[in-house]
Formats: structure tokens, C-alpha cells, sequence
């Protein structure tokens, strides 16, 4: 047997996709301050919906979804940092 512990996961999170971080940088979960949230939980969501902008030396850079489902868990909030791979939201996929 392998060593290390492993972590169990929640039941409810059975079948859900994480939206990774494809960079290093700042989250923001809206356009600006006044504008609402992209996604929240319980938002449907394809391929090429906008989920946040992640800002890497100066640059604003919109993230995907990659996926259609629905929001289940927002794991992120706004201005925080993020590293290259991070989950920032799961989604249940659409069947």
C-alpha cells in the first residue's frame, strides 16, 4: 500500500468537474466592483461562458467554463490570488 492519507470527498461532490486555474495571478469574480458575479452557484454554464478573469502581470485575462453543467460550489473570491491549477469552482456536467 501507498503512503500519504487520502483525502475523502464529500458524497455531494460525486461527479462534479473542478474549473481549474490555467494561471498564476489575481481572481476577480466580475467585470468590475459594480458589475454581479459572472457565475454563482446554481449558474448554467457552457463551454465558452466567462466564469472570472484571472489577472497575471497586468493582463485580464477571461477564464471559460470548458464545460456545460452547473455551478455546484464556488471554491474562490474575489481579488484573491490563485496558483497555475487550483480549483475554482465545480461543476455538475449536464448529461
Amino acid at each position: 500500500s501507498g503512503g500519504g492519507a487520502v483525502a475523502a470527498s464529500p458524497a455531494q461532490d460525486e461527479g462534479l468537474v473542478p474549473i481549474v486555474s490555467p494561471m498564476v495571478g489575481t481572481l476577480y469574480v466580475a467585470t468590475d466592483p459594480e458589475s454581479p458575479p459572472f457565475v454563482h452557484v446554481g449558474s448554467e454554464i457552457g463551454p465558452n461562458t466567462p466564469v472570472c478573469i484571472i489577472e497575471a502581470m497586468k493582463v485580464f485575462n477571461e477564464i471559460k467554463a470548458e464545460v456545460s453543467g452547473t455551478v455546484e460550489r464556488v471554491l474562490v473570491h474575489n481579488e484573491q490570488a490563485v496558483e497555475f491549477g487550483q480549483p475554482l469552482m465545480m461543476v455538475r456536467p449536464r448529461k
